[in-house]
Parts: structure tokens; sequence; C-alpha cells
């Protein structure tokens, strides 16, 4: 009867037909909408285009000679490295080492979790605090190691350091969930029989865990560098505007500059739409890199 069932796809097209539906107008239509604002010359958020732009790609040609641009995109390839490195490397070994814990598991797995239930926005006014020039958390533990000079930690070349430590931060506890569930869907017989083959610890690691674990790490992979693109609450409450100098501007900040602070909505347009772009392909790119395996 079940297989009968599923012969006849018309129950499928009816519950499938509302969830398609959702996504184009939610999505869909706004893409396609955002790709035409790009061409158009608007000025106002929310408001009509006002006609075509002469030439209609001027857009696209802007962003190669803009070089707030160019400082946007090395900052988001920077943060791509620290987000494989720092979120989703940081995570296999916590994942690695939790799940060896036989007792106090549920508890790491909640204090690890927990930055990620907090705001972004509340993150970014603490860090803020932690951050601050004068009477800071971080200046003020290094003054009582005798340290005399006081930090800028908002200076020029530090402060990129600065905005991405809060954003690793944030998300290592995300990527850990997801990594220490796959860890547990791991048939328990194949350390056991490990076990009694002599392996040590850290040879279950490298010839168990990990090769069986290699499609989560691809997922997380996937959802670190798609997420480095479109990062933009934790940074814009730190830096807003890309300060100082325009330096920190990422991808996601940068969009929200032109298109709120400056009003030139069919530029944030044009930059939102290589936002997605570059997504898709660098999602691709790491795909292939860390090729999904079947055990």
């Amino acid at each position: 009867m079940g297989a009968s069932i599923y012969k006849n796809k018309k129950p499928v097209l009816v519950f499938l037909i509302p969830a398609f539906l959702f996504m184009t107008v939610y999505l869909y239509y706004p893409f396609v909408q955002n790709i035409i604002n790009s061409f158009q010359e608007i000025k106002i958020l929310g408001g009509k285009g006002t006609g075509i732009l002469n030439p209609w790609y001027t857009n696209y040609v802007n962003m190669l000679h803009d070089d707030n641009v160019k400082v946007s995109l090395v900052n988001t390839l920077i943060m791509m490295i620290v987000t494989l490195v720092g979120q989703v490397g940081i995570a296999i070994v916590l994942a690695l080492m939790v799940d060896n814990v036989r007792h106090g598991k549920q508890f790491f797995k909640t204090v690890f979790f927990f930055p990620i239930v907090i705001s972004a926005t509340a993150l970014g006014l603490l860090f803020n605090l932690i951050f601050l020039y004068d009477k800071g958390m971080l200046n003020q533990i290094l003054e009582r190691f005798g340290k005399t000079t006081l930090t800028d930690w908002k200076a020029e070349g530090i402060a990129l350091f600065t905005m991405m430590l809060p954003v690793m931060w944030q998300y290592v506890g995300f990527y850990f969930v997801i990594l220490i569930t796959g860890l547990n869907n791991i048939d328990e017989e194949l350390y056991e029989a490990s076990r009694i083959d002599g392996a040590t610890t850290l040879q279950r690691v490298r010839y168990i865990s990990l090769p069986l674990l290699h499609n989560v790490i691809c997922t997380c992979s996937v959802l670190a560098v798609t997420g480095a693109l479109k990062v933009f609450d934790l940074p814009w409450t730190m830096f807003p505007k890309g300060m100082p100098l325009k330096s920190t501007f990422l991808t996601g900040t940068y969009m929200y500059y032109q298109t709120v602070e400056v009003k030139n909505v069919d530029y944030g347009s044009a930059l939102a739409v290589l936002i997605v772009v570059l997504g898709v392909l660098l999602s691709k790119a790491v795909n292939v890199i860390f090729r999904e395996k079947d055990y």
C-alpha cells in the first residue's frame, strides 16, 4: 500500500504548491526585482526607478573602479579563511573532545552553543566595551600585567582583527552542535571493534571519526563560506560605515552602507547581485574541494 501512495504524485504536489508560492513571493520575485533595480536609477529606498541607466551596466562598471568594493572583497575573503579555520576548525576540535567526555556532555553543549542565542547586536555592544581605548576591559587587564601604553583596538591595521574575533567566537557553537550531532550518528560498534583491535584514541579519531564526519564538515564549510559573504549585524554594530577610514567594510556592510546611508539604492542592488553570484560560485567550489563521499 505504501508503494502505491508514492506512485500517485498528485497529493505530493498539493503540499508542495504552498511552499512554492511562498518562495516565489518572498525569494524569487525579490531576487529578480533586485536584478532589475540594479539597471535602473533609484535614489529612494522602496521607491520606483526613474529610468534605465545610461549605459544600463553603469553600476557594474562602477564596481570595478570602486576601491571600497575591493576592500570589502579582500576583507570578506579574510573572513572566509577565519571562518573556516577559526569557526569550523575549532568546532571540530571541540566536538571531538566533548565526544570523548564521559560525564557532563550536556553542560559543554549548552556552554558552547550559548553565544548563538545572544543577539549579534548585543554582542557587538558588549565587545565595544571590551575593546574600549579608555577603561576597556582588555586594556585594564593589560595594565594589570604591567603594560603602560593603552592599545587602540580600533586603529588602522588592527581593526580588522578586532572585528573578526567576536564573529569567530559567536558561531563556533553553531558548527559545534552540527558536528557533535554527526558524531553521535556514528555507530558505536565501530569504536568498540577498534578498541578490541588495540586502536588508540587518536587512531579512532583519525580512521573512524574524521572520515565518517567528512560530509558533515563539507556542509559546515559551505555554510561558513556563504555566511561570511552575508555577515552584517555584529560588524556593523562595532564598525558602522566601515570605520576607521572605510577599512573594515565587508560585502554585506558595504551593500547596506550604499543602500541605506548613501541612498544609492540601485548601486546597493548591484552589490547584492554580486554577493549572490559569489555565494553560488564559492559554494560550488567548496563542494568540489570537500567532495561528499559515500561510506
